[in-house]
């Protein structure tokens, strides 16, 4: 038999997402859904599926999980966001793998990411592994906003199915978040460095070494006028941190009237 497995989903105006994500994960024993005060029918959705619904405003993305992780009663969790679903494979992965003898601490997992449409094979895009299963009681959310990770005291084991991420649908919803998320980016980039400074050259390089990574290095070009798009877009993003940066400093620097 194996131990019980809490799964923990934060969400926020996911409609849309929730229903498959919730289904995904049924077979769990427990499903701990932290809300950041949705408008639309979230929750309503949510406490279908589960009576361990939330509502928090929302902290931040790593200490919303780890709102929601404190809120899980089992030690082994699942941790996921609205727009991935657990693949067959992976359920029957996880669950021979709590049932075995294994004595790893948690495990990564390859994320199978799609791209308006298409499932992308290269670019950093697949596999993309991610640690979202572990033990509670040696792990933590951690990192920089927006992009949190899970601090493991032990070492995790590998999955090999695929946990599936239905990330945009349109190339607008694409733009809205990853501009959020540069600047984002910026912001606890500043709050961790106060003294930095943002160069014309690392302006210029920045973009460049990005589109470079993911294009030529991680092969985005096999994907085709997709890999081409997201490299370009990875490049542009990458330029909007660094100079959200730059006028950060300015204005820490000449202070308010430098605000435009």
């Amino acid at each position: 038999m194996r131990p019980f497995l809490s799964v923990t989903i934060i969400t926020l105006n996911e409609e849309e997402n929730l229903p498959d994500c919730l289904e995904s994960v049924r077979w769990a024993e427990e499903i701990v859904v932290v809300d950041a005060l949705s408008t639309d029918r979230t929750v309503a959705i949510a406490r279908e599926y589960t009576d361990r619904v939330f509502l928090n405003p929302w902290p931040g993305h790593l200490e919303q999980k780890n709102f929601a992780l404190d809120r899980a009663t089992h030690d082994w969790v699942l941790s996921l966001d609205a727009d991935e679903r657990v693949s067959p494979g992976l359920r029957r992965e996880i669950e021979e793998s709590l049932a075995g003898p294994g004595e790893a601490a948690g495990y990564t997992i390859p994320r199978q990411n799609m791209f308006l449409g298409r499932w992308l094979r290269h670019g950093g895009w697949y596999p993309d592994r991610v640690l979202r299963l572990f033990r509670k009681s040696i792990g933590r959310f951690g990192g920089i906003n927006p992009h949190d990770r899970v601090l493991l005291r032990g070492r995790p084991g590998q999955f090999h199915e695929p946990l599936l991420h239905l990330t945009y649908r349109s190339l607008g919803q694409y733009i809205e978040k990853q501009y959020r998320y540069a600047c984002l980016g910026a912001q606890e980039g500043l709050r961790r460095r106060p003294d930095r400074r943002v160069s014309l050259p690392t302006l210029m390089a920045r973009p460049a070494l990005k589109f470079f990574e993911t294009y030529v290095l991680k092969r985005g070009f096999l994907d085709g006028n997709y890999g081409l798009l997201t490299a370009t877009f990875a490049a542009y993003f990458a330029f909007v941190k660094y100079a959200r940066l730059w006028e950060l400093t300015r204005i820490q620097r000449e202070g308010d009237w430098a605000r435009p």
